[in-house]
């Protein structure tokens, strides 16, 4: 981090067993993305006369380059924050997970999925039962009528674009699940 923690406690005395715990838990974050510039931590107790049944309400407040991220627990949800601790570690968890999906997008690491081998029926041999695709990459896959789902065989006409499983076949590469696309085009 590049500035020091800021904890403040309010409607309570300053503890310093929840500081410490509180830097532990800042650390931690630190390790998660360690460009965090600032990190700011508000305990607050709900009544300050209560001896039992205080409710506490702990907000993380961590400014990063492009913004700021604020988790917190809200109390009138969950009687467990009637410990401070477990308000602190719930806060500090929801702050973690909001910087990992904030580290994932600077970094660009988004799920993509890839496109699955597809081509268009080349040639079909009704008589034999088989037929030909021509993938986008120019190679012939050979395909078995029972490889067709969701659709009749007797009912394929050449250029139709499809999608398909390949595997090794015997005599080079089959395709073992083919389906028609129709009308929803994969893009690449």
């Amino acid at each position: 981090m590049q500035l020091p923690i800021q904890i403040t406690f309010r409607n309570m005395a300053a503890s310093e067993a929840m500081e410490a715990k509180i830097r532990e838990k800042a650390v931690k974050l630190d390790q998660v993305y360690a460009r965090i510039m600032s990190c700011r931590v508000m305990v607050e107790c709900s009544h300050r006369h209560h001896q039992q049944g205080n409710i506490y309400h702990v907000t993380v407040d961590l400014t990063v380059p492009d913004g700021e991220l604020i988790a917190s627990r809200e109390p009138d949800l969950n009687h467990a924050y009637e410990d401070a601790y477990v308000a602190i570690r719930d806060a500090f968890n929801a702050a973690r997970r909001q910087l990992q999906n904030y580290a994932s997008r600077r970094q660009r690491n988004v799920k993509s999925h890839a496109v699955p081998p597809h081509g268009h029926i080349a040639s079909l041999y009704p008589d034999m039962n088989y037929g030909k695709i021509l993938t986008a990459d120019g190679k012939e896959v050979y395909f078995h009528r029972n490889s067709i789902v969701d659709a009749d065989f007797d009912k394929l006409s050449e250029g139709e674009e499809v999608r398909f499983v390949e595997v090794a076949g015997e005599l080079g590469p089959q395709a073992s699940t083919v389906r028609v696309i129709g009308k929803h085009h994969l893009v690449e």
